[in-house]
């Protein structure tokens, strides 16, 4: 009977023949493939091909960017008061004009009544003044009628002392009586005087009259003005959307007291419809920036990363005025319609800038492009069904596609599906039907 150790040592001794075996199968196919007999080298490989094309293709620039809202607002109370309604719910898209909260409004209704009470009685004072204008007035003419009365007695006056000074001169009447008319009219003439001041008095009554109206009138332009404050203020109690947007997080809930231009916005409010995508690029591509900027309007792509379906396309619309000296960028933004709503702010996206494009490019699925020790090549398919390895420098990529700068010219058929069965000079089958 085997003990414990010799069971083990059976065991050792079955895995190192495995093994070795192993290796020797493994150094036959390895002397097989270096002869270039192996399977590879015999069989005929079915291989999916297509031919490079001669295309006007796109200069590209590829980076990434940050979805920033068109416009923010942040929605705050202008009065003090008790939130009464809230009529939307956090995150939904809102129009402009739409009511988003109201606030108690009794205080400042009693407010706007109250301003308006007193214009009432205000418009009254000037009705009274006018009145009294209109009495001096009245007084200035009685005034003036008087005067004219005063002077016509004390012209008949004066005539008759000097008539009667004449007569007492004479000696046809006694000097007592030429003397009386003497006085007559001497008093005639202090009513003349008193008739003046009394004109001067009624008019100055008058000019009095007309500065009542005039402070009463100001005192009803002041009612005006406390009127229209008031009614702003009461506006105030209707907060309204001043965007097209999208609501955030709620910051307080209706029942609660909300002050006056707090330093915490009640919501805000994000435009995300345009919206902008904001991305730097190198400083040296700012010479063909600049250059191909002011030919034309700038395509730019956007889309989010792992996201299928077609980018969201939108134009340059901002470059910054300057090379931000810490990272040798410049900053730009694309504004993009955004009608699906696609992008959100803060998002991050893959960001293709459109420069200019270049006519008769040769271009070759992206696939089809493979890179060894030596660098970059592709399998040509060659008139007698064989793989030729064809190095190949290669351009930019786009949709798939990528620019072959030398090495293939235009008809040519390359390997797009079955390269890691081939080996050069192997024969091929095309898949029929497959070729793209």
């Amino acid at each position: 009977m085997l003990n414990l150790d010799g069971l083990k040592l059976i065991k050792f001794s079955l895995l190192l023949v495995a093994l070795m075996g192993l290796s020797a199968c493994n150094a036959s196919d390895a002397t097989s493939s270096r002869d270039g007999k192996g399977d590879k080298g015999n069989r005929v490989v079915s291989v999916v091909v297509s031919r490079a094309a001669q295309k006007t293709v796109p200069v590209q620039v590829r980076t990434t960017g940050t979805v920033k809202a068109y416009s923010t607002v942040s929605i705050k109370s202008q009065v003090e008061g008790r939130l009464t309604g809230v009529y939307f719910q956090e995150g939904q898209e809102v129009k402009k004009g739409k009511l988003l909260f109201t606030i108690d409004s009794r205080a400042l209704e009693a407010n706007l009544r109250q301003a308006q009470a007193m214009r009432a009685k205000d418009l009254a004072q000037i009705q009274q003044a006018k009145a009294n204008v209109g009495k001096a007035i009245a007084q200035v003419n009685q005034a003036k009628a008087n005067l004219a009365k005063a002077i016509a007695e004390s012209k008949y006056a004066n005539a008759q002392a000097q008539r009667y000074l004449s007569l007492e001169k004479e000696g046809a009447i006694s000097r007592e009586q030429a003397e009386q008319f003497q006085t007559n009219a001497i008093s005639q003439q202090a009513t003349v005087t008193a008739a003046q001041n009394a004109v001067a008095d009624a008019i100055a009554a008058v000019a009095a009259a007309k500065a009542d109206v005039t402070n009463a009138q100001a005192v009803v332009e002041a009612d005006e003005a406390a009127i229209a404050n008031a009614q702003i203020e009461l506006s105030y109690t209707s907060i309204k959307s001043p965007i097209d947007g999208r609501t955030g997080n709620l910051q307080i809930n209706q029942g609660n007291l909300v002050k006056a231009n707090a330093d915490d916005p009640i919501i805000v409010i994000s435009q995300i419809r345009p919206i902008y995508v904001s991305f730097s690029l190198p400083q040296r591509l700012l010479p063909d920036l600049k250059k191909y900027s002011a030919e034309n309007k700038l395509i730019v792509e956007a889309q989010p990363p792992k996201t299928p379906g077609r980018p969201v396309r939108g134009q340059l619309t901002f470059v910054d005025s300057g090379v931000n000296p810490q990272t040798g960028t410049i900053e730009l933004k694309g504004t993009f319609p955004n009608q699906e709503g696609s992008l959100v702010p803060g998002q991050f996206v893959n960001v293709v800038l459109r420069l200019t494009q270049q006519p008769n490019m040769i271009t070759v699925p992206s696939v089809a492009v493979q890179t060894g020790q030596k660098g970059q090549y592709v399998y040509v398919v060659t008139a007698d069904q064989t793989a030729e390895v064809r190095p190949v420098v290669v351009g930019q990529t786009f949709n798939n596609q990528t620019v072959i700068q030398r090495g293939l010219q235009a008809g040519e058929q390359v390997v797009t599906d079955g390269q890691f069965n081939l080996v050069p000079h192997a024969k091929v089958n095309i898949k029929p039907g497959l070729s793209r």
